[in-house]
């Protein structure tokens, strides 16, 4: 059973997101937040295996919760919710570790990919996030995707493979069932991929993926 714990100040977004989740036999929210502080509060209480963030929320945003969960919480993976009127504040979230990005309006069937993935050790951007992301980088993106294509060349075969899929948002175990790994081999994949690249976190990993053209 994957337990969440469910932050945003609006009660009918927070509804809305809670019956998407209810659907799925294999999640149970846990607790529901109206603010980033009570939302750390409850995931001290309750021990989340997924918190699920809004990104703007009253006494502390999301993002500073996010950071604070990290310190205090690090078991516990962060998934931020966004609209696309806030996809500036994703790169900050990137910096606090977040383990994945979910579109409010996006399908609801992404809602549930994404917790899924994010539990089993992946990382989730939506699609429409990631784009997003990508093309607001501007003129820096030619550089961006010149200099990721380099890293992600410095992988082995292997390697790449196993980073085109977690640019998908695949967990270790799905990545190990598609390539035929044992979990633990594939755990070992991302830690070298994620030092070759020089990043910190398989959301960064799975950024310079898709700049590279995979995913």
């Amino acid at each position: 059973m994957i337990r969440v714990l469910l932050a945003d100040d609006e009660h009918m977004i927070r509804a809305g997101v809670r019956a998407i989740l209810s659907t799925d036999p294999g999640i149970e929210v846990v607790a529901e937040a109206a603010d980033g502080r009570e939302a750390i509060d409850l995931a001290l209480a309750h021990r989340p295996d997924i918190a699920l963030l809004d990104i703007r929320m009253p006494r502390l945003d999301g993002l500073s919760a996010a950071a604070e969960l990290r310190r205090v919480l690090p078991e516990t993976a962060v998934v931020m919710l966004t609209t696309f009127g806030e996809d500036e504040h994703v790169h900050r979230a990137l910096a606090e570790g977040a383990d994945g990005f979910l579109l409010k309006a996006g399908d609801p069937r992404e809602l549930l990919t994404g917790v899924h993935a994010v539990a089993g050790g992946g990382a989730y951007l939506s699609p429409s996030v990631a784009k997003r992301v990508l093309g607001r980088l501007g003129p820096e993106r030619l550089s961006r995707a010149e200099e990721a294509r380099r890293l992600v060349d410095a992988l082995t075969p292997r390697e790449r493979e196993v980073l085109a899929l977690l640019a998908r948002g695949l967990p270790n175990a799905e990545i190990g069932r598609r390539l035929f790994l044992v979990e633990g081999t594939v755990k070992a994949h991302v830690s070298a991929i994620l030092v070759k690249l020089g990043v910190d976190n398989r959301v960064r990993a799975a950024i310079v993926g898709h700049e590279a053209g995979l995913g």
